[in-house]
């Protein structure tokens, strides 16, 4: 797992019993976006909005925020 965009967001311990009912669910990145997909959601100006093109830039500034807080971990 060298990319970070791969790196679980609840990894599980090494003991063989918390394996049993493992699933790597989702990607850091994708919880990092999904929080911050949160705070953009939660402007006035977003929270009526079902235009197409408002949907699309949340969801791409989620994701670069994301990008910039996994970069942030490595630096």
């Amino acid at each position: 797992m060298n990319d970070n965009h791969e790196i679980p967001a609840f990894p599980t311990g090494d003991h063989p019993e918390s394996r049993l009912y493992a699933n790597p669910g989702m990607s850091l990145r994708d919880f990092f976006a999904a929080k911050a997909m949160q705070g953009f959601s939660a402007s006035p100006s977003m929270i009526d909005s079902t235009d197409s093109r408002a949907i699309a830039y949340v969801v791409a500034a989620s994701y670069a925020m994301a990008d910039a807080m996994l970069a942030a971990r490595s630096a």
